[in-house]
């Protein structure tokens, strides 16, 4: 398996968990609204399930979101080999290594170092379309494209 596929491996599992988590979260507060109309009516009770459905809500647009992310991710050919950086790529630059898939943040694949990079960040709208060679600026830092994958 090469890097980029374990990167995408490693990606679609922390997308998994993420969900995962929700979905237990959104189990345990209809179990805890389920006890809660149990309970006597009255004002703690009504503020109680109101701040359990909020909660919900919330979850749910939470879910909702890494479900796309998760949808993304799946369109992405870790196989894809392209000389531009385009989604999907997995770009080595002069200060280190950057997926162009979610902004997943840094993740250690393999003992390297790896940025998952959204491509609608400004630094992935800065990657996109460079190829090997290619240099530019972001933050005051320079950097040069080594390979991409």
């Amino acid at each position: 398996m090469t890097l980029k596929e374990k990167i995408h491996q490693t990606c679609m599992e922390l997308v998994q968990q993420k969900i995962d988590a929700l979905q237990k979260n959104l189990h345990d507060l209809s179990d805890s609204a389920g006890n809660e109309t149990k309970r006597t009516a009255g004002d703690k009770h009504e503020t109680a399930l109101a701040m359990l459905q909020i909660e919900q809500e919330n979850n749910s647009r939470q879910l909702k979101e890494v479900l796309q992310q998760k949808a993304a991710l799946e369109k992405l050919d870790p196989h894809l080999q392209t000389e531009m950086v385009v989604r999907g790529s997995l770009v080595e630059t002069n200060k280190g290594f950057f997926y162009m898939s979610l902004g997943l943040g840094k993740l250690k694949v393999d003992e390297q170092l790896v940025f998952a990079v959204s491509p609608d960040a400004p630094l992935g709208k800065l990657m996109l379309m460079k190829k090997v060679g290619d240099a530019f600026q972001f933050n005051n830092t320079a950097y040069e494209i080594l390979s991409v994958e």
